[in-house]
């Protein structure tokens, strides 16, 4: 039986950077929206079997109320927190159910916490968040038929899914924690609201993507970078008065400029030993670890990322396949 996982979270779209900058809400009904047009694209490609995590807006037993569907929809029964552990918790059990695929609804945050615990399922994250670098801006029908077509096994997953990179944080000799876009030395001594937009007190930064066209810190990345890194690298950048300045979007509407003291390529397996002690590392634009006076980070790049889908190579592989020609009627999905 083919079996998607779907995390929506309901808290991405709505942190401080409405306040500071200039973000959109991105409020749960139009999740509930996007989630039902999901539905209808994973039925149309044959998906058996679609499990929900849970939350506090119930956004999976909204999105099937009224869509005519003959796949099953449930919700995975376990506790639920209303944080990010409970992203972590729905793809570990997603993992141990060896679901085919899984959808997620959120920004680089949720990824992240996503990224924690599903290994090497297919993963296909949908932009809802503030910082969109790892998910994707893409039409909720299209999503879910490409994520059908890859549940359902219709094309070879070697073709159409590939591994990621990502930032491994150790603090005093112990793993605790990823981040799939950056890592940011913050000067401050508390978590506070968690994310970031003051560039004044942003030290150090480390990137595993880099793209002027990106909105965040990685835009700063290819700013300085303009050519896309390959798998293999990643970038270091030391911020400071002491050498050029750049214009970067850090966040939506927040378009600064920021002074670099240095920055260089890194490579795979290579260690980054923060320097700004005490500190705060804000891992892919939310403040998490305290850095104290006496604390040793290092921040590695892998290639430990999840296993994305790409949405474009699954549907040009099925169309060649021949997988929307002449086949069989499929129960139609619908409002």
């Amino acid at each position: 039986m083919s079996k998607v996982g779907i995390i929506a979270n309901p808290a991405s779209g709505k942190d401080i950077r409405r306040l500071v900058a200039y973000g959109s809400v991105f409020d749960n009904q139009e999740k509930v929206h996007i989630l039902r047009r999901v539905l209808i694209g994973l039925q149309a490609a044959g998906v058996e079997k679609v499990l929900f995590m849970p939350d506090t807006f119930g956004m999976g037993t909204r999105s099937i109320d009224g869509v005519k569907l003959t796949l099953e929809a449930t919700t995975l029964q376990m506790p639920f927190r209303g944080t990010d552990e409970d992203s972590t918790e729905a793809a570990a059990r997603f993992r141990e159910m060896q679901v085919d695929c899984i959808i997620t609804l959120g920004g680089d945050g949720t990824n992240r916490a996503v990224a924690k615990e599903c290994g090497k399922i297919p993963l296909l994250p949908i932009s809802t968040g503030t910082n969109n670098v790892f998910s994707y801006m893409i039409e909720g029908s299209i999503a879910g038929l490409a994520a059908g077509v890859v549940a359902s096994q219709v094309v070879k997953l070697d073709h159409v899914v590939r591994p990621t990179k990502r930032l491994e944080i150790e603090k005093n000799g112990q793993f605790v924690d990823i981040a799939l876009i950056d890592a940011v030395v913050y000067d401050d001594l508390f978590l506070g609201s968690r994310a970031i937009w003051d560039m004044s007190k942003v030290r150090e930064i480390v990137l595993t993507r880099a793209d002027p066209s990106h909105i965040g810190l990685s835009s700063i990345g290819g700013c300085l970078y303009p050519d896309s890194l390959d798998e293999t690298q990643g970038i270091y950048i030391k911020v400071g008065s002491d050498g050029q300045e750049i214009m970067a979007p850090v966040a939506p509407g927040l378009i600064v400029r920021v002074g670099i003291e240095s920055s260089n390529l890194i490579d795979l397996n290579q260690m980054i030993e923060v320097k700004q002690r005490p500190s705060v590392l804000a891992l892919d634009g939310e403040r998490e670890i305290e850095v104290g006076e006496e604390d040793c980070i290092s921040i590695r790049l892998t290639k430990g990322g999840p296993w994305l889908i790409d949405i474009k190579g699954v549907l040009k592989e099925a169309a060649r396949r021949g997988f929307f020609i002449n086949i069989e009627p499929r129960p139609k999905g619908g409002l």
